[in-house]
C-alpha cells in the first residue's frame, strides 16, 4: 500500500510537468483519473526513481521560503511598491478627495511627496515580513502543505495571509511609524492638513490614521507580490531556482 502511495506521488510529478503551460487547476482531475488507472495496472515501477510524499512536501517548502524571501527582496528594495503599479499606495482616500483643490493651491509637490514618502516607509518596513513568512513555513503541518500543494495557484498566499496577517501588523506598525518619519512622510501630512484647515470644506476632510493606512497598504501589497511569486513557481520553470524545486515541480 505504502509503494502504491509514493508510485501515486511520481504519477503526480509527471502530471505537473505535462501540465506546466495547462495550468495549475487542471492538474487536479488529471490526477484522480491518472491515478485510478494507475492502481489498475501492476506495480512494476521501481521505487528508486519515485519521489516519495515527503520529497513533495520538502520542495513545496522549500518553494514557499524561497519565494517568500524573493518577494520581501523586491518589495523592500528602492522603488519597490513606489514603481509597482500593482502595489503602489495610493493617497488615503480623505486626502485623495481634496488632492485637485490642494494641487489647485500650490501644494502640488506637498501632495506628491507626501504619496512618494507612504510608499518609501512601506518598503522600508518590509523586511520585517521575512522572519515570520519563513517560520510560517516552517512550522505548517503536513496536512497544510499536502493541500496547498494540491490547491489552487494562490493556496499558499491564502495561508500566509490567515496565519501571518496579524503578526505582520503588530509587526510593521512600529516600523511604519518610525519610517513615516524618517521619509518626511508625517512632515508633509502635517503640512498638508494644515494648509488645508485654511480652505473651505476640504480641513475637515483631511484626517487620516496614516500609521495604520500604511500598514494595512504595506501588507495587502506583500499579500498581492506572493501571490504572483507562487504562481510563478508553479508554472514557470526559470522561477524554480534550486534543485529541489526543479525536482518536485517538473520543467
Amino acid at each position: 500500500m505504502q509503494r502504491r502511495i509514493f508510485a501515486l506521488c511520481f504519477l503526480s510529478i509527471s502530471l505537473v510537468t505535462a501540465h506546466t503551460q495547462a495550468g495549475w487547476k487542471d492538474l487536479v482531475t488529471d490526477l484522480k483519473e491518472s491515478s485510478e488507472q494507475y492502481l489498475q495496472k501492476s506495480d512494476t515501477t521501481s521505487t528508486s526513481t519515485q519521489l516519495d510524499l515527503n520529497t513533495m512536501i520538502a520542495g513545496l517548502k522549500e518553494a514557499l521560503q524561497v519565494g517568500s524571501q524573493r518577494v520581501v527582496e523586491n518589495v523592500s528594495a528602492p522603488g519597490g511598491y513606489l514603481n509597482n503599479p500593482d502595489i503602489r499606495i495610493p493617497l488615503p482616500p480623505s486626502i485623495e478627495k481634496v488632492s485637485g483643490i490642494l494641487k489647485k493651491y500650490g501644494l502640488k509637490d506637498q501632495v506628491n511627496q507626501f504619496e512618494e514618502s507612504i510608499n518609501r516607509a512601506a518598503e522600508n518596513a518590509a523586511p520585517q515580513a521575512t522572519e515570520l513568512l519563513v517560520n510560517a513555513v516552517k512550522e505548517m503541518s503536513f496536512e497544510d502543505a499536502k493541500k496547498i500543494y494540491q490547491g489552487a495557484d494562490n493556496a499558499a498566499t491564502e495561508y500566509f495571509e490567515k496565519h501571518t496577517r496579524d503578526q505582520l501588523q503588530q509587526l510593521f506598525k512600529p516600523k511604519v511609524n518610525d519610517s513615516l518619519q524618517q521619509v518626511g512622510a508625517t512632515r508633509y501630512y502635517s503640512q498638508l492638513a494644515g494648509k488645508a484647515k485654511d480652505l473651505p470644506y476640504v480641513g475637515d476632510q483631511v484626517n487620516v490614521d496614516l500609521d495604520s493606512y500604511v500598514t494595512d497598504q504595506a501588507l495587502d501589497g506583500l499579500f498581492t507580490m506572493l501571490a504572483v511569486e507562487e504562481k510563478k513557481i508553479r508554472e514557470n520553470p526559470a522561477a524554480r531556482t534550486t534543485e529541489l524545486l526543479k525536482q518536485v515541480f517538473g520543467q
